[in-house]
């Protein structure tokens, strides 16, 4: 089992950066993909970014390309570099993680709390 706790939420301006990190809990962290989502008011939860075991291959949505950057260390960190936010990308972000890395949020075991972001214009 995992436990994570997600951190590095706030209030920036529009073009500026945020850093939020994922902290697992378990001795099996290094078993698992993990992955952020977001959602937004009123919509669905989305993944951002995926990242595989040992950081071996990574995933962005099309919407994040170019600007934010998942890694991962060896002990029990997840991080995900945000940058050129945008007002879009306020949402509420969470850390997940599950065997294999998919883009569907239904197959994730294991879910953080959540840290609020918000990108004002």
């Amino acid at each position: 089992q995992v436990q994570l706790v997600e951190s590095g939420g706030g209030l920036v301006q529009a073009g500026g950066s945020l850093r939020l990190s994922c902290a697992a809990s378990g001795r099996t962290y290094n078993a698992y993909s993990m992955a952020w989502f977001r959602q937004a008011p009123g919509k669905e939860r989305e993944i951002v970014a995926g990242i595989k075991r040992f950081g071996s291959s990574t995933y962005y949505a099309d919407s994040v390309k170019g600007r934010f950057t998942i890694s991962r260390d060896a002990k029990n960190m997840t991080y995900l570099q945000m940058n050129s936010l945008k007002p879009e990308d306020t949402a509420v972000y969470y850390c997940a993680a599950d065997r294999r890395m998919t883009i569907d949020r239904n197959e994730y075991a294991y879910w953080g709390q959540g840290t609020q972001v918000t990108v004002s214009s």
